[in-house]
């Protein structure tokens, strides 16, 4: 029997995979034997490798039409195709939104939202002169699904983007299918910046239920199982990837009251 997650002969591009959650993403599918472009304004030091393969590195800003015109064209012309993109590439530094400014949010927008779109654009005219189409996955944050104070544009972009997938996935079909992978908490090399030092990422770790932080590898993982054929009739979806959430304010309240 022939391995479902065998991606062996297929072209991905994850955007922003160098670091953090995208390199997690651009290791699984090395593994799984994809051919894997990644993309960044800057080099990074080390290219994501596995199964004795190394990503391909590609400048780009992904906020750009041209540059995202002439990445995807390049990858297009040299491998003769692309199967699978993951759009990863994100972020936002913490800001009160009652004083973050009109640039600020758009930028933000900028970066979570339409950049994702207009990648998605352009790996979908290719894909749609494919046999087998293609496979778009989109990385948002469970940010889009609760609130998200210290980065109210950053979770509205991400909630924008999760609806977008379920947008496209109608609009596309049956040649593309688009998913979202909804992200909790995940433990990379800036996890520091955002839950502190080893007791304060432990403390956070406890705050969920499955009692660790997920790892980059961890999403990796549920795109792998997207991209590949066992996800074949799924599109339109947004899985779930947080370890069973954020345990609920109000019993440690009531626990610390009972005490």
């Amino acid at each position: 029997m022939e391995n479902p997650l065998d991606l062996s002969g297929k072209v991905a591009i994850v955007t922003g995979g160098a670091r953090g959650v995208g390199r997690g993403i651009s290791e699984r599918l090395l593994d799984a034997g994809a051919e894997v472009h990644i993309c960044g304004r800057n080099a990074p030091d080390a290219l994501p490798s596995a199964g004795g393969r190394e990503a391909i590195f590609h400048g780009c800003d992904v906020r750009e039409d041209d540059q995202v015109e002439q990445f995807i064209g390049a990858i297009a012309a040299a491998s003769g195709r692309i199967d699978i993109l993951v759009n990863n590439a994100g972020g936002a530094p913490a800001a009160d939104a009652a004083s973050a400014s009109p640039r600020f949010s758009d930028a933000i927008l900028k970066l979570n939202l339409f950049a994702p779109l207009l990648v998605a654009q352009a790996a979908n005219r290719v894909m749609q002169g494919q046999d087998s189409g293609g496979c778009i996955i989109n990385i948002a944050s469970v940010s889009a699904v609760r609130p998200s104070p210290g980065t109210a544009a950053y979770g509205a972009a991400k909630a924008g983007l999760a609806n977008l997938g379920t947008s496209l996935a109608v609009e596309w079909a049956p040649r593309v299918r688009v998913n979202t992978v909804i992200c909790g908490l995940v433990r990379t090399e800036q996890a520091h910046l955002h839950y502190g030092d080893e007791e304060g990422i432990a403390r956070v770790a406890d705050t969920v239920p499955l009692g660790r932080l997920a790892e980059p590898t961890d999403i990796g993982d549920a795109c792998l199982f997207l991209a590949s054929d066992l996800a074949s009739y799924v599109s339109g979806a947004s899985l779930l990837v947080h370890g069973g959430g954020e345990k609920p304010a109000f019993l440690n309240a009531a626990n610390a009251v009972q005490g």
